[in-house]
């Protein structure tokens, strides 16, 4: 879903909006984590399901980081565009 968002909204000017969204995922896995683990400490946390790291990642996969995408002002289109008006010649 994050990746989806992230690349429907990518041609905007949206990488504030992108480290907000990172903010955000990263904040909520976190309260889950912390919440099925009440007693585990987040050093111990941060090993099991960080590899060490801060950002929350398995042995396959890892959480999409939506600041990581680069954003682009405007996209090329060429001649995608059709003129509304006709070509005198």
């Amino acid at each position: 879903m994050l990746r989806g968002w992230c690349a429907f909204f990518r041609p905007g000017v949206s990488s504030t909006a992108f480290h907000y969204l990172s903010h955000y995922a990263w904040m909520r896995v976190v309260r889950w984590l912390r919440k099925k683990h009440p007693r585990t400490p987040w050093k111990e946390l941060r090993r099991r399901y960080g590899g060490g790291r801060w950002w929350p990642a398995g042995e396959t996969t890892e959480l999409f980081n939506p600041a990581g995408v680069h954003t682009t002002r405007y996209r090329y289109r060429g001649a995608a565009i059709p003129s509304p008006w006709p070509l005198t010649g």
